[in-house]
């Protein structure tokens, strides 16, 4: 199985002390079934800009994040997946515009979603979800 990160994913593998038995789930994951989508990296930029110190996290995304996961683009194989949900009436309210493109790319190119909205992602017919593994923060 090759995995989707959603930005919360990422996220909580740069905080100071992520959970534990996450860190140790990535450790056994190979480089090539890692991906990300360049919507993902939107909005970690997005909350880097938002942050108290930009730099810092945009230096971690450069450094951390794009080396380390493959990035996916929001193309014209995804954009006809994205319309799909995008045309659900209910899957349209209930998601974000960017969840249902993270959505539709894992649902194009067969990838598991993870992420802590397991709740929300759920809602997308023949998804796959990979929820963040519970557990304490590191020390």
């Amino acid at each position: 199985m090759a995995y989707l990160f959603h930005s919360d994913a990422i996220a909580e593998a740069l905080r100071s002390e992520p959970r534990e038995a996450y860190v140790e789930w990535l450790r056994t994951l190979p480089r090539e079934e890692q991906f990300t989508s360049a919507i993902s990296v939107g909005e970690l930029f997005r909350g880097a800009d938002l942050s108290s110190d930009p730099e810092r996290h945009r230096r971690n995304i450069e450094e951390r994040v794009l080396p380390a996961l493959t990035i996916l683009p929001f193309d014209v194989a995804v954009a006809r997946p994205f319309g799909e949900l995008e045309a659900d009436p209910v899957l349209a309210t209930e998601l974000s515009e960017p969840e249902l493109q993270v959505a539709a790319t894992a649902l194009h190119h067969g990838l598991e979603v993870v992420t802590a909205r397991t709740g929300r992602f759920r809602r997308v017919p023949g998804l796959s979800i990979h929820p963040l593994p519970r557990g304490r923060r590191s020390a």
